[in-house]
């Protein structure tokens, strides 16, 4: 069997196209039980944020039924082949070590992947399709990255997107203090931008959601006002900034929304930050006059600061990372090796178990315990020893030596590799 990981990301592909191959969180059940319904395929995980969709695999094929079920996933006509990245066995697993750790974030070092890629392992053990090397695997991953966070500083000063949405805010548009500010969402890049803006004294926060509840709550926490995104309309106009980041599926801001704010505002400058894959905010919008809109690709440069500050420590994780990928696949090859061994223990024990209760079931109907050990001895003799006697049977007679030195190794008290039963004789 050999591991593999499938997928695209902020590297190789737009937002636009990421978008498309990107899974809502409901739909990641149906979507691990289709990987899994895959022939070759025997675990899977699926791994889908703002910035990457991959999928990890254990499979018994080259990974191409991976890239042939992910191409069926699109939305839009797109070709993904020429924006697909490929890595198998230790590839593989030195690339999921990085991604836990934060080296291959837009913000190096973030911690907030490391949740993510928790969520996608806890989904699929929850599915039923994980639960050998490839569990292992991401258990082993998550020990990883707790190592590179304490041994090194990539995860000092922690920056998360939602941060750099925040001081991109700050330092390129207007003063919080003086500004409002609406938040479009409730989940974990929208807390934390909340946290950010309340910490660099915005003036008002908005904060919107589908679920009102969940507004409210968040509002609650950081003294905001909660709005149901229904009252959007109402509100926009009186809107500096704006922080969006969703699971819907489509944009919940289209163009003649902001158009109808902006006319309302008198053209004062709007700015739109969309942290959402899919997009929150509709791509037209960035044509219009007097609104700056940014999308998470946008980031991209505002976070390359970030990465000269982080890359001292980004190499000291690398090196980290570099030994448990040798550890994990030395571990991994030697349990593939250990395969034969393992099947013909649980051979013996099924045999062992079986012949134990058939005589037990003997001594309760009373039997003399003399006669029942001499059936317990036959059967269980019988039981270890026919399947390869029939084999080194089969072997003597094509003229396979190969099998027979192997039984005279690990028989070497008997010649002939495995004397034949009496019972085996007479077949």
């Amino acid at each position: 069997m050999k591991l593999h990981v499938l997928g695209i990301n902020h590297q190789t592909a737009p937002v636009a196209l990421r978008e498309t191959v990107a899974f809502a969180p409901e739909a990641l059940g149906p979507a691990l039980a289709a990987l899994r319904q895959i022939p070759a395929v025997r675990e899977a995980v699926l791994l889908s944020t703002c910035n990457r969709t991959e999928i990890y695999a254990q499979t018994e094929d080259d990974g191409q039924s991976l890239a042939d079920w992910l191409t069926t996933h699109p939305r839009t006509g797109h070709d993904l082949q020429a924006y697909l990245y490929r890595y198998r066995d230790a590839e593989a697993v030195r690339h999921l070590f990085r991604v836990a750790t934060g080296l291959d974030s837009l913000v190096l070092g973030e911690p907030q992947i490391l949740g993510q890629v928790k969520q996608a392992w806890a989904a699929s053990r929850e599915a039923g399709v994980l639960g050998g090397p490839l569990d292992r695997l991401f258990q082993q991953a998550f020990a990883t990255a707790k190592r590179a966070r304490t041994d090194t500083r990539i995860g000092a000063n922690p920056v998360s997107v939602a941060s750099t949405a925040v001081r991109l805010a700050q330092e390129s548009f207007a003063r919080l203090n003086e500004s409002t500010v609406l938040l479009i969402g409730a989940g974990e890049t929208i807390e934390l931008a909340a946290r950010h803006l309340v910490e660099a004294r915005v003036q008002r926060l908005l904060i919107a959601n589908r679920t009102l509840p969940h507004a409210q709550d968040l509002a609650s926490r950081h003294g905001g006002i909660a709005l149901p995104l229904s009252e959007l309309d109402r509100h926009l106009d009186e809107v500096d900034i704006v922080i969006s980041a969703t699971a819907s599926r489509e944009p919940v801001l289209q163009r003649k929304q902001i158009e109808h704010a902006m006319a309302k505002r008198r053209h004062r400058p709007m700015l739109l930050l969309d942290l959402a894959v899919p997009r929150d905010i509709a791509a037209d919008v960035a044509g219009m006059r007097d609104v700056f809109l940014y999308t998470v690709d946008d980031l991209e440069r505002s976070i390359e600061n970030n990465r000269r500050g982080r890359r001292a420590a980004a190499e000291q994780a690398e090196a980290i990372i570099e030994l448990q990928v040798a550890r994990f696949v030395e571990q991994f090859q030697a349990s593939t090796r250990q395969q034969p061994l393992l099947h013909l223990r649980a051979h013996g024990e099924r045999a062992r178990a079986d012949a134990l209760a058939k005589a037990r079931q003997q001594l309760a109907a009373g039997v003399p315990a003399e006669q029942v050990l001499e059936f317990l001895a036959h059967t269980l003799t019988n039981r270890l020893l026919h399947a390869p006697t029939v084999a080194l049977r089969e072997a003597a007679l094509s003229g396979d030596g190969e099998l027979s030195r192997a039984a005279e190794r690990l028989f070497p008290d008997t010649p002939t590799g495995i004397a034949p039963s009496a019972d085996d004789t007479s077949k």
